[in-house]
């Protein structure tokens, strides 16, 4: 889906295209539109998806957590496309940081299961494979057996993992882009990875950026002191963290293909897991 289909959909539904201005284009393209947020899905498969998140949304509320409140509480489907209506959040008063990511994970790990809905489980390794095989030719067959045989080692480690936390719902990408710092304060976006899983998913996210992604290790104090504990404390924390490893550079590999700077990364990432060294810096391409 291309941004000429997506404002075809945006007039489908209704809505002023003219008035639209994009603000992502992804796996949904996503619109302002006056004082309304809109989320168009590439297809219709994502319709449960869609549904789901517009729960959360809801469930979020209920339990005074913040985050994006939903404008119509089902979703559309315009020409074969979920399309999702959301209220336009207050610009940012400043940027994120980790400290701010703290108590809404805070939040959100101290709430049951919902009731009304089933959240999935995070399923950590389940591309791998198809970021592989969209790698294809593009990178080296032994590093894609490589990568291979370090899923089919985490996943069922990490599956008898014995967590410090009380297992529920996660967020599933817990970073601070999916911070919004607004003028009543942190409110916590992109519902669509949140899922049911060990707490310690989340933990780890930020574990690995300290490590790999540079982020200074102040910030990352600040958030533990925040949350309330160090997940690197946890006996598991290898594990999930050589998981998470593991996805990051498949899914860097399915880019291989058409963009050089990602071929390069790849090929930094997967060596530094053949040679073992947790500290060996990882880049955006």
């Amino acid at each position: 889906m291309d941004e000429a289909r997506a404002r075809e959909i945006l007039a489908a539904a209704g809505l002023p295209v003219a008035e639209a201005r994009l603000l992502a284009l992804g796996e949904n393209a996503v619109y302002a539109v006056g004082d309304l947020v809109v989320k168009i899905g590439r297809d219709a498969e994502l319709f449960e998806r869609a549904e789901r998140e517009l729960a959360l949304s809801s469930w979020l509320a209920g339990a005074d957590v913040p985050a994006p409140r939903a404008a119509e509480e089902k979703p559309r489907l315009v020409e074969g496309h979920p399309v999702t209506f959301w209220h336009r959040l207050p610009e940012p008063v400043r940027p994120a940081e980790p400290r701010d990511l703290a108590p809404l994970l805070r939040a959100v790990h101290a709430l049951p299961e919902p009731e009304a809905f089933a959240l999935p489980r995070r399923e950590l390794l389940g591309g791998v494979e198809r970021w592989l095989r969209l790698a294809g030719d593009a990178i080296d067959p032994a590093d894609a057996a490589f990568l291979r045989e370090r899923r089919d080692s985490f996943a069922p480690a990490a599956a008898a993992l014995t967590p410090r936390l009380t297992p529920g719902p996660i967020h599933g990408d817990a970073l601070p882009r999916n911070v919004l710092v607004g003028p009543d304060g942190p409110v916590l976006m992109d519902l669509e990875t949140f899922s049911s899983d060990l707490r310690e998913h989340d933990l780890v996210v930020l574990a690995l950026s300290r490590d790999r992604y540079g982020l200074d290790p102040a910030a990352y104090e600040a958030f533990t002191e925040g949350y309330g504990w160090d997940v690197r404390e946890w006996e598991g924390c290898a594990v999930l963290r050589g998981a998470r490893e593991t996805a990051s550079c498949a899914w860097v590999a399915q880019h291989a293909p058409t963009n050089p700077k990602a071929l390069a990364e790849f090929e930094r990432r997967v060596g530094s897991l053949r040679d073992g060294d947790p500290e060996v810096r990882w880049y955006p391409f």
